[in-house]
């Protein structure tokens, strides 16, 4: 069996209580990286600062004593242009220069109204909006592959790819030189999917893997995305319903990146959040 190669997403800090995403709530990128190396991971979600040079996004990786893993790029890419299409290239030419060759890639979160409102289940699907989006997505992805790195699609609750059957005719629609696959196994459940048999479907396509818990029991509320969030929809791994151990033995071959996340901490802090998810990782992936 390969040697997994874990990370985690700082994501924990940045979410509000009420269950949204803010920056600005966060404290000093340092004094996060810190805690999640403090906390047993050797590796961390890389997302270069606007305000950072690459080099010195490194020097504080090299710091913190963490590595960088794959990150993440979101666009509307049914609207793709020359801007955002310079701005994938930026983010794929960072990733290169950090030393990595795979990214999440996903449909940008937050304009798909109606699925934040009703998220998980595939409302106000639009087969020409889907096209738009599949050749969006070709030319992002053919730029960013021209930079060394290939993004991995990964289907995110709350946008215009959120179903299986919306992943699959993506993978269809672009090419696998150009664009492989990112599941996130929590966001596979939320919307329905079985994330065992989707990851046995698609196998031979995975270039990075997300590793998300969540309660079923949160997600059969049907509340809208934010309050569903707050509600502690997520959870660290290994403490919702999630069956992983049935997802690591399906992928027991992989050598790619795991990267595990929590949104909102499922534990009074995001440091102890961090400390359990490293601690699951231990046991279940043999080290964090």
């Amino acid at each position: 069996m390969p040697r997994p190669l874990i990370a985690f997403n700082p994501l924990t800090w940045y979410f509000t209580p009420d269950g949204h995403y803010d920056p600005a709530a966060a404290p000093p990128l340092p004094e996060i990286y810190q805690k999640i190396r403090d906390a047993g991971f050797s590796a961390v979600h890389a997302d270069v600062p606007e305000t950072m040079t690459v080099d010195d996004y490194r020097l504080l990786l090299n710091d913190s004593g963490l590595a960088p893993a794959p990150g993440y790029f979101q666009a509307s890419f049914a609207q793709t242009d020359a801007a955002s299409l310079e701005k994938a290239k930026r983010t794929a030419g960072q990733h290169a220069r950090l030393g990595l060759d795979r990214i999440f890639i996903a449909e940008q979160f937050g304009t798909a109204t109606p699925r934040l409102t009703s998220p998980g289940m595939g409302v106000a699907f639009d087969q020409d909006r889907l096209q738009r989006i599949i050749d969006g997505l070709t030319v992002t992805c053919e730029a960013m592959s021209a930079e060394g790195v290939r993004p991995c699609l990964h289907p995110h609750v709350g946008t215009w790819i959120e179903t299986a059957q919306e992943s699959d005719a993506v993978l269809a629609g672009v090419s696998q030189d150009v664009l492989l696959l990112g599941p996130d196994t929590g966001h596979l459940a939320w919307a329905g999917a079985d994330p065992v048999a989707y990851l046995e479907r698609h196998l031979h396509r995975i270039g990075a893997v997300h590793l998300k818990d969540l309660r079923h029991a949160v997600r059969e509320q049907r509340t809208d995305y934010h309050s569903a969030t707050a509600a502690h929809l997520w959870t660290e791994p290994g403490r919702g319903d999630v069956d992983l151990a049935a997802v690591l033995k399906t992928l027991s071959h992989f050598d790619g990146w795991y990267v595990i996340e929590v949104d909102i901490a499922d534990q009074p802090t995001p440091e102890r959040s961090a400390v359990v998810s490293a601690a699951w990782a231990a046991t279940h992936l043999g080290a964090a």
